[in-house]
C-alpha cells in the first residue's frame, strides 16, 4: 500500500506549520498552508526531489494562505480550499499583510472551494475534507484514514484550541467541530496543528484543558 510522508516547515514570524506531504515512490507532493517564507518551502521540495502537484489551504488567515498565490504561479499548480465562507479572508490577504508591515501576500480565488464530504487527492491517495468552523467560518481540515493522519490548521493544538476572537470566530462552533468532527476519526489519529508540536486526538481528549472529555460529562 502506498504511503504518505509529511514534513513540517515552520514559516512566518508566527511559526506556522506549513506541511509538505508526498507519496513515497512517485514523490508527487502537495503543500498545505504556505503562509510565507517560500524559499524555505521551495528548497525543501528541490532537496527531496519532489514534484509539486497542488496547494491545499485550511483557512484564510495570512500566516496560512499568504504565499499560496505566488507558489501556485511559480509551479503552475492549482489551489484547493478553504471553504467559501473564508472568501472574505483570502480576498483581503494583501490588506492583512499591510497591517503587519508585509508586502509579500497576494489575494487569490482558489481553483476549488472545499465543502464537507469532499476529497482531495495526492497522486491517487484520498484525504477526506471536514468543514470545521469556529476559528474562521470557512476552516477545513484534512484526514487520511490509511495513515491515521490529520491536518487540522488552527482548529486544535497540543494543549489548546484555536482563537475565536478574530473576525467571524465562534467558540461554540469550534467546540462542536472538535467534538463532533475530529474525535470520531479516532483516538489514534496523529494530527499536525497550525502551530506547535504534533499530538493525537486521544491525548487531547484526555488532557486538553479546553476540550478534554471530562469537561463535558454531565
Amino acid at each position: 500500500m502506498a504511503t504518505l510522508k509529511a514534513a513540517i516547515i515552520p514559516v512566518t514570524p508566527l511559526q506556522q506549520n506549513c506541511s509538505v506531504i508526498w507519496k513515497e515512490g512517485s514523490k508527487i507532493a502537495v503543500v498545505n498552508d504556505p503562509g510565507g517564507d517560500l524559499p524555505n518551502i521551495e528548497n525543501f521540495i528541490q532537496e527531496q526531489g519532489l514534484t509539486l502537484s497542488k496547494i491545499f489551504i485550511t483557512h484564510g488567515h495570512l500566516d496560512h494562505a499568504g504565499g499560496a498565490f505566488e507558489l501556485a504561479q511559480k509551479y503552475g499548480v492549482e489551489i484547493e480550499g478553504p471553504h467559501k465562507e473564508d472568501e472574505f479572508l483570502v480576498s483581503t490577504l494583501e490588506e492583512q499583510a499591510k497591517r503587519f508591515g508585509l508586502d509579500t501576500a497576494k489575494n487569490f480565488v482558489p481553483n476549488r472551494w472545499l465543502v464537507e464530504g469532499d476529497q482531495i487527492d495526492i497522486d491517487g491517495e484520498k484525504l477526506d475534507v471536514y468543514h470545521c468552523p469556529g476559528h474562521t467560518p470557512g476552516h477545513v481540515i484534512f484526514h487520511h484514514p490509511e495513515s491515521k493522519l490529520a491536518i487540522v490548521g488552527d482548529v486544535l493544538f497540543q494543549g489548546s484550541i484555536g482563537r475565536t476572537d478574530l473576525p467571524r470566530g465562534n467558540t461554540q462552533d469550534l467546540l462542536d467541530a472538535i467534538r463532533e468532527k475530529l474525535w470520531p476519526l479516532g483516538d489514534d489519529v496523529t494530527f499536525v496543528p497550525g502551530h506547535g508540536p504534533i499530538s493525537t486526538f486521544g491525548q487531547e481528549r484526555r488532557t486538553n484543558p479546553y476540550v478534554a472529555d471530562q469537561l463535558f460529562k454531565v
